[in-house]
């Protein structure tokens, strides 16, 4: 992304992706890419105003765009420099003498995530989370494909209109509730919800989602007090550092009798393992 004002600004695009060690559906260990997901704090004239979760592809740009949809800035040339640092994860923005007093209601400190329809969580929840620890919960291979099975035929919207997502809460028999919403982030928060209403505990529970595995879905989880979290699509970076500190089993990439387990390989056990591949076969995670 070009820089065609005259504007002093870093250039610190991170990498797509790196790889990490994860477990097949044959319990094999194996290399498998993971999203990037990081803080970018930005401090406006040295003062401190919100949090971004970011894959940090275009940082500088997502900074200054930022500040102009939230009407912190009308123009550029209201800003002198923009420096990013992922060495502390800030972004530093620096304005031409900007008037702070006509934007202290937008200078609330608050984290801003990458989840689609809602996606925001206010600043303390993550501090409020240190220190926690879901209950271990062993859950059998047979049952991931048994709910698998069952969460197919529960995607109705999805299959007519493919514009919504889709979060279950399961024992190891039985779909529990379920419910479907624009943002996934809407629907767990819906899912919550009923628990607290009918006095349901997350205790030997599964989560089930459509949407990726980022760092608040897995706070969100944590927080439910739910020890495994399954989803048919990907992790992101800061999502598996939250499974690793609040204990919470992660199962991505989850379709038919096919996922990864990326947090928690000792709490899965291997009991409906699938017939070997037939010899020269196309290792199916690498179409994917």
């Amino acid at each position: 992304m070009d820089n065609k004002v005259k504007l002093d600004i870093s250039k610190s695009k991170r990498p797509d992706v790196s790889e990490i060690k994860v477990i097949d559906e044959y319990q094999k260990e194996r290399l498998f890419p993971i999203t990037g997901e990081l803080p970018l704090t930005i401090y406006l004239d040295k003062k401190e105003i919100v949090t971004l979760m970011t894959l940090g592809h275009y940082p500088e740009a997502l900074v200054i765009g930022y500040l102009r949809n939230q009407g912190i800035i009308q123009s550029v040339s209201q800003l002198k420099s923009v420096h990013v640092d992922w060495s502390v994860n800030t972004a530093a923005v620096t304005t031409n003498g900007l008037d702070h007093t006509k934007i202290n209601n937008k200078l609330k400190h608050k984290v801003v995530t990458s989840g689609c329809g809602q996606g925001t969580t206010f600043g303390g929840v993550m501090d409020e989370l240190k220190g926690k620890k879901v209950g271990k919960n062993i859950i059998k291979q047979s049952t991931i494909y048994n709910l698998l099975k069952l969460l197919h035929d529960k995607n109705e919207i999805y299959r007519k209109s493919g514009a919504v997502h889709g979060c279950a809460l399961c024992d190891d028999k039985n779909i529990l509730d379920f419910v479907e919403d624009v943002g996934r982030h809407n629907a767990v928060d819906a899912i919550a919800g009923h628990m607290w209403l009918n006095s349901i505990s997350g205790e030997e529970k599964i989560f089930y989602t459509t949407g990726r595995l980022t760092s608040e879905m897995v706070i969100k989880v944590a927080q439910m007090n739910i020890s495994t979290l399954l989803s048919r699509s990907g992790i992101t970076e800061m999502g598996l550092t939250v499974a690793k500190e609040t204990n919470v089993t992660l199962l991505g990439r989850a379709k038919g009798k096919h996922f990864l387990v990326y947090n928690g390989k000792d709490n899965i056990s291997f009991d409906a393992m699938p017939e070997p591949r037939p010899e020269g076969a196309a290792d199916v995670w690498k179409r994917r």
